[in-house]
């Protein structure tokens, strides 16, 4: 899963920088810096080693699709003091039409704007819910609803997109950032500062999971996002909360290249790139070497063979620049990065 950023707890409650998207997650053998334990390997290599792929530096960076479901699942979706809602059946809906238009590639245009062309949440939330059609919805509500937004920038332009498409719809919407998880899903519980926050199907439901059954819980959240939105549901009925649709838009770990280093080698997927490469370089947080969603995963569910781990940041601008410049293979990104290319 994914570590923390601001939003996040244990997948997703690291601090995170306003221009930059923090990320997580983590992995295994070697200390950082060092061999990163040469890849053990599965049916992709047939235990094979493969030659060495140098990495081809480029300014394009591409995530490699996670075909074999490494990752815990991340989507967006409104997670909704349910006391707020009572008799209101509009509120909702109205927000799974927000979840309905937004999938990754989207997520990372708005997170460009925001991130790369230094544009306001507010002006990019605006033109986006025009563009999609989401400003005259045919539903129609009434109240003072305040939505609450995490401090990181792609929170806060989803919050604003949420306030936006109520206040078309006749409630009185504003949005106020309160920190990290910590700080607001007490708030949102409660009712009384926020009813209604973006929030991230696999690191809410490990936190409320950890809320809820203890700190040594067994975890409920995985790739598979019926399962992972069915157990948090029944968390939330713990505390009070409810939510919308799930979209398809994610902002999870992911493991980029360089387009220039895609395209030479014709792969798109993590399990092209084990059939494909020996020796990579990878990069990422320290925590990388010891976390099974990162380097161990890798190794163990792909075969993916390493020569060198380098200690970077969390999908920050050491990771990527790293790849820009050639100095690694594959680096541990966020999958909504507005420094991503959209994958098709």
């Amino acid at each position: 899963m994914k570590l923390p950023r601001t939003h996040v707890s244990l997948p997703r409650a690291l601090g995170a920088a306003a221009a930059v998207l923090s990320l997580t997650l983590l992995t295994a053998c070697g200390a950082p810096g060092s061999a990163g334990g040469g890849g053990s390997t599965d049916s992709s290599t047939g235990g094979a080693d493969l030659a060495a792929c140098e990495a081809v530096p480029g300014d394009e960076l591409v995530v490699l699709d996670d075909d074999q479901q490494l990752q815990t699942v991340d989507n967006i979706i409104p997670a909704v003091n349910a006391a707020a809602v009572e008799g209101d059946d509009t509120l909702i809906s109205l927000l799974d039409t927000v979840s309905a238009a937004l999938d990754t590639n989207t997520l990372i245009g708005l997170n460009r704007s925001v991130d790369v062309d230094r544009r306001t949440s507010q002006e990019v939330a605006e033109e986006f819910v025009a563009d999609a059609g989401l400003d005259s919805p045919e539903a129609t509500g009434s109240g003072e609803i305040i939505v609450g937004a995490a401090d990181f920038a792609e929170s806060a332009t989803l919050g604003t997109i949420y306030a936006t498409v109520l206040n078309a719809a006749g409630y009185d919407a504003e949005v106020t950032t309160i920190g990290n998880r910590e700080a607001y899903l007490p708030a949102l519980e409660s009712g009384d500062q926020v009813q209604v926050i973006p929030e991230y199907v696999g690191t809410l439901t490990e936190f409320l999971n950890h809320d809820v059954n203890g700190a040594d819980a067994d975890a409920v959240a995985s790739s598979d996002l019926d399962a992972t939105v069915e157990a948090l549901t029944g968390l939330g009925e713990e505390v009070g909360l409810v939510f919308g649709t799930p979209s398809p838009a994610q902002d999870q770990n992911a493991f980029a290249v360089t387009q220039a280093f895609a395209d030479e080698h014709g792969i798109a997927t993590l399990s092209e790139l084990a059939e494909t490469c020996g020796g990579l370089v990878l990069g990422g947080p320290p925590e990388c070497t010891e976390r099974p969603f990162c380097q161990p995963g890798l190794e163990e569910t792909y075969g993916l063979q390493f020569a060198e781990f380098r200690s970077l940041d969390a999908g920050g601008p050491l990771t990527k620049s790293a790849l820009q410049q050639g100095e690694v293979t594959l680096g541990l990104v966020f999958s909504s990065d507005g420094s991503l290319t959209p994958t098709e």
